[in-house]
């Protein structure tokens, strides 16, 4: 399983909190890529709710990540 910014960023509005099935068929119908597809089939199903894509893929970046100050706009 590999993720970029980009294919997580697909899941970025999915239904959280999410089982993996839940997200799969939100991948689905939203159109995302195979990959994304593919990644979400590889989680371990065991009824697991996952409540956001940093618990797919712990090194998504959050907004403190990037260096922007939305006070000076």
């Amino acid at each position: 399983m590999y993720w970029t910014l980009e294919l997580a960023s697909k899941m970025e509005d999915a239904p959280w909190p999410a089982t993996k099935d839940e997200l799969i068929d939100y991948a689905i119908r939203s159109g995302a890529p195979m990959e994304v597809f593919e990644n979400l089939q590889e989680l371990e199903d065991d009824g697991e709710i996952y409540e956001s894509i940093e618990e797919i893929w712990p090194d998504y970046p959050s907004k403190e990540d990037f260096f922007f100050n939305e006070d000076e706009y």
